[in-house]
């Protein structure tokens, strides 16, 4: 029983995936492996769509996530998270990146104009300040204006 408790607790507290989707179990899981399960699943997964499946010594538990509830997929090396009823893999959600202790992304500025006017024009800062403005939009640190 204490073995059982503490896959249980494991499984759950950090969960680790093997893979998501999977609408049948895997023919030879290792007991402490875990998936999320599809959305149509068929045997002994039936009836247990979203849901992580923990395999044990005793046979499949099953979890229903709960809302925030990550956990990381070994398979892709991404995390997912479950959102609004479904799970988001790879997205992140945050106010700030911070990298040692300096931020360097903070919330989306609002939009840059394009460069325009003056007496002389030189099209090699244009270009490159051009090029500049759409790396910052395609990366979403600006609004496309």
């Amino acid at each position: 029983m204490h073995f059982y408790a503490t896959l249980l607790a494991d499984g759950l507290l950090q969960p680790c995936a093997e893979a998501r989707g999977l609408d049948a179990p895997p023919a030879a899981p290792v007991p402490g492996q875990c998936w999320i399960v599809g959305d149509s699943p068929a045997g002994a997964w039936a009836g247990s769509a979203g849901a992580l499946a923990l395999w044990t010594v005793g046979g499949w538990r099953f979890a229903a996530p709960r809302e925030g509830m990550a956990v990381w997929i070994a398979e892709e090396g991404l995390v997912a998270r479950h959102v609004s009823g479904a799970w988001r893999v790879g997205a992140v959600a945050a106010a700030q990146l911070v990298i040692d202790g300096e931020q360097v992304v903070g919330p989306r500025e609002a939009a840059i104009d394009e460069p325009d006017g003056g007496d002389v024009v030189d099209g090699e800062a244009r270009a490159a300040i051009e090029a500049i403005l759409q790396a910052l939009r395609a990366h979403g640190l600006i609004d496309a204006g």
